[in-house]
């Protein structure tokens, strides 16, 4: 799992949470970049339920992001023990929908096989695709390639929108707006984040 960086300190937290107070937004992706490190930690929890590790962080995030954006600085607790619930709420979430959607027919689960033996699903059926076997394997190669620089070339928020928008890890795919409000900024701005995102894997890949 991805080491991330050290925790603020209590005045340095308190600091920070005054700027975001007063608008700052960047004040505010300090404090979610600080306490990424809590995300790792509670995700430990969960790490032995069959999910890949990423999903586990990507959704941590989520309740992260949360976290930071509806802390009331005023009640005095620390924002680490109040998003470690925000967390953890989260990761439960996916855990019961996972139970409920095991009980659903999945389209790739295998309904048969062809003549030749290969498995045939649900999706495959609905879904004609006539793109070129080396097209295929191209696109597959870099779909690996992509995962395994996703999580350390973007930033949380840039790997969030991106995650989100395109329905990777599970993730149903979200709209620029949809994911505006999760995150509490506006649409242009989640499409500025999600071009500047795009920008960065296509230079990877290429």
């Amino acid at each position: 799992m991805q080491s991330f960086p050290q925790p603020l300190s209590a005045a340095q937290e308190a600091a920070y949470l005054r700027q975001y107070q007063n608008g700052d937004m960047h004040a505010r992706d300090i404090l979610i970049e600080r306490n990424l490190r809590l995300v790792a930690h509670i995700v430990k929890k969960y790490i032995n339920s069959g999910k890949e590790p990423e999903e586990l962080i990507s959704v941590g995030i989520v309740g992260l992001v949360k976290a930071v954006n509806t802390y009331n600085f005023d009640k005095g607790s620390r924002l680490a023990t109040y998003a470690a619930r925000c967390i953890d709420n989260e990761l439960l979430m996916l855990m019961r929908g996972e139970k409920k959607l095991s009980r659903e027919v999945s389209l790739y689960d295998p309904i048969g096989t062809d003549k030749e033996g290969n498995e045939i699903t649900l999706l495959s059926i609905i879904e004609h695709n006539s793109e070129d076997i080396v097209d295929q394997l191209s696109r597959k190669q870099s779909i690996q390639k992509l995962s395994q620089i996703i999580s350390k070339i973007l930033t949380p928020r840039e790997y969030f929108v991106v995650i989100r928008r395109y329905g990777l890890y599970g993730h149903p795919e979200s709209t620029q707006r949809e994911l505006a409000e999760q995150l509490n900024i506006s649409r242009s701005y989640v499409s500025r984040i999600e071009k500047k995102a795009l920008q960065k894997l296509r230079q990877h890949l290429d």
